[in-house]
C-alpha cells in the first residue's frame, strides 16, 4: 500500500505535531518534555512505521497485540530505544502475548484483565509499565472501568503490580468539551500518587496537556486516514 505520494508526509506531520505540544505546553506554563507523543499507528502498514522512526519517532501505540506482532518485533535490534503500547481493548486470552510485546498496556479495565495479566507477567519474567483505562464518561459502549468503581479497582492494581501500574487513561465522550473529563482523570491520577496521564488524541490533545496530559496518543494526524479498500473487480 501507499501511504502517500509525499514521502516525507509523516514527517513533516510529526513536526506540526510536536511544534503543537511545544505551544501547548508552553501557553499552560509546562515543559515539553513532560509531554510524550505516543504515534499511534494502528491499521496502518509498516512502511508508515518505518517512515515515523526515520523521523526519529520512539513511541508507538496499537491497538490490536496481532498487528502489533506482525509491525514491531522486526524493529528492536535497529531502534532499541523504541516503545510500543497496547492501547485498544485487550481480551483476557491475549494477555501473555502482550506482556510479551509491549513495553507499556494501556487498557486494563476490569479484574478479570488484571488477573490474566498478573499471570502474564510470571510466566513471562516481563514487567510491561501499565495504566488503568477509566471509562471516564460512564459511556455503556465504551471500555474502562466505571468511575463509580474506579478508586477500589486502582487501589488493588497498586496492591498487586506495585510499582509496575504507572497511571491512567481515558477516551472522553465524543459529544461533549473534553477538558472537564481530563481534568476529573488528573485529579483521580493525583489521588492515587499516579504519575502518568494518557489522555487526549488528534482532535483535542491540546486541550489534554492543558489539563495535566504525559501522554498525547495522536494517530490520524501524523499518518493520516486509512485509504478505503478498494471495490471488488466486476466479473467480465
Amino acid at each position: 500500500m501507499i501511504l502517500s505520494a509525499d514521502p516525507n508526509l509523516v514527517a513533516t506531520n510529526l513536526q506540526e505535531i510536536r511544534n503543537r505540544i511545544v505551544a501547548a505546553c508552553a501557553n499552560s506554563g509546562r515543559r515539553p518534555e513532560e509531554v510524550t507523543l505516543v504515534a499511534v499507528s494502528k491499521t496502518h502498514p509498516a512502511d508508515a512505521v518505518l517512515e515515523a522512526l526515520a523521523a526519529g519517532q520512539m513511541v508507538f501505540g496499537e491497538n490490536r497485540v496481532q498487528e502489533a506482532a506482525q509491525k514491531f518485533p522486526g524493529q528492536r535490534a535497529a531502534h532499541p530505544a523504541m516503545r510500543l503500547h497496547i492501547i485498544g481493548g485487550l481480551q483476557t486470552n491475549k494477555a501473555r502475548e502482550a506482556v510479551r510485546l509491549a513495553d507499556c498496556i494501556e487498557t486494563i479495565d476490569r479484574p478479570r484483565l488484571a488477573e490474566a495479566i498478573a499471570d502474564a507477567i510470571q510466566r513471562e519474567g516481563r514487567s510491561p509499565d501499565l495504566l488503568v483505562q477509566v471509562n471516564i464518561g460512564d459511556e455503556p459502549q465504551k471500555s474502562g472501568i466505571p468511575t463509580a468503581e474506579a478508586d477500589h479497582f486502582i487501589a488493588d492494581c497498586r496492591n498487586r503490580f506495585g510499582a509496575m501500574l504507572q497511571g491512567l487513561m481515558c477516551i472522553p465522550p465524543a459529544d461533549s468539551d473534553p477538558a472537564p473529563h481530563f481534568a476529573a482523570l488528573a485529579t483521580m491520577a493525583r489521588r492515587h500518587g499516579l504519575a502518568v496521564i494518557s489522555m487526549g488524541m488528534s482532535g483535542d490533545f491540546e486541550t489534554a496537556i492543558a489539563q495535566g496530559a504525559t501522554h498525547v496518543r495522536v494517530g490520524t494526524a501524523i499518518f493520516g486516514h486509512r485509504p478505503p479498500l478498494a471495490p471488488p473487480a466486476s466479473a467480465p
